[in-house]
């Protein structure tokens, strides 16, 4: 039987770590974030989720959908949000403070403005890292195109 628990063991202590566990990305217009109670108290309304964006007083523009998963207690980390288009060979850096609560935390990422000013332009390829405050990447993912496949 104590063998039984030794596994059950090791899976909780790679557990601790942050994981991204899944990015959807869209083109967003400012309308789509409007809701009823905005025309009330003229605040914004997100649904309890955190939205950054890298022009706060802009709506539209290309998101990134990211849910983490913090098995730990809350941390602060940043969100270094590298993108890759047909007009950039090289990769546009965006970075997001962001706070962690334990469990999941779901957050939009959006590139507003002047940062992403065409609803039917799409990356080429992205890359997501979180990162400690020593820089330390503590959780990844990226799209299908960012990196050249293996040849093993």
């Amino acid at each position: 039987m104590a063998t039984a628990a030794l596994p059950s063991l090791a899976s909780a202590k790679e557990g601790t770590d942050l994981t991204i566990v899944r990015v959807f990305t869209s083109w967003r217009d400012a309308a789509s974030f409007k809701r009823i109670s905005e025309y009330f108290d003229g605040k914004e309304n997100t649904g309890g989720l955190t939205i950054v964006r890298t022009q706060p007083d802009q709506r539209t523009g290309y998101y990134f959908l990211v849910r983490a998963a913090n098995p730990g207690g809350p941390r602060s980390v940043s969100a270094r949000l590298e993108i890759i288009t047909s007009a950039t060979a090289k990769p546009v850096v965006h970075t997001f403070p962001l706070a962690l609560k334990a469990g999941e935390t779901t957050v939009q990422f959006g590139l507003t403005g002047s940062d992403w000013p065409e609803a039917h332009t799409s990356p080429v390829a992205w890359r997501l890292d979180l990162t400690d405050a020593d820089g330390r990447v503590l959780a990844t993912e990226k799209s299908y195109l960012w990196e050249k496949p293996s040849t093993k």
